[in-house]
């Protein structure tokens, strides 16, 4: 199975967004900046260099709406092993992917596409932790 790993909503304010979902929930938001689209990372839950220390906790970020972008709420993202089997597989099922592949620095490659039923998702192909160590002989 492919499991769900991070959660996705846009955002109108940033800043009002990071301070409800302090005051709300205790989440801790990180400003990614321009250089990464203004994507906000959230923190929901205790995390180390590997993830949520917790079986099945998941984080997630927010993004800016944007008024030529489709399909706008929030969205679980799976991961899988390969984008381009996953792509082939969401497209044989029935749904639509929504453009191509995009390489997300440091985290790896990420396409939304819409489900059988309307909904958006999105996919990751993540970067292994460990992808700049020397391969084992």
């Amino acid at each position: 199975m492919n499991p769900v790993v991070h959660f996705e909503m846009p955002y109108e304010n940033p800043d009002r967004m990071a301070k409800f979902y302090q005051s709300a929930f205790g989440w801790q938001t990180q400003k990614l900046g321009q250089e990464m689209g203004n994507y906000v990372l959230a923190t929901t839950t205790d995390t180390d260099k590997s993830g949520p220390k917790k079986p099945g906790a998941i984080n997630g970020g927010f993004y800016p709406k944007k008024p030529d972008w489709p399909a706008q709420f929030p969205t679980v993202v799976v991961a899988v092993d390969d984008i381009k089997e996953g792509v082939r597989k969401v497209t044989a099922a029935g749904g639509k992917v929504l453009g191509e592949p995009m390489q997300i620095p440091g985290v790896g490659e990420y396409v939304s596409f819409t489900d059988t039923e309307g909904n958006r998702v999105s996919m990751l192909q993540p970067i292994p932790h460990n992808w700049h160590a020397p391969k084992s002989q």
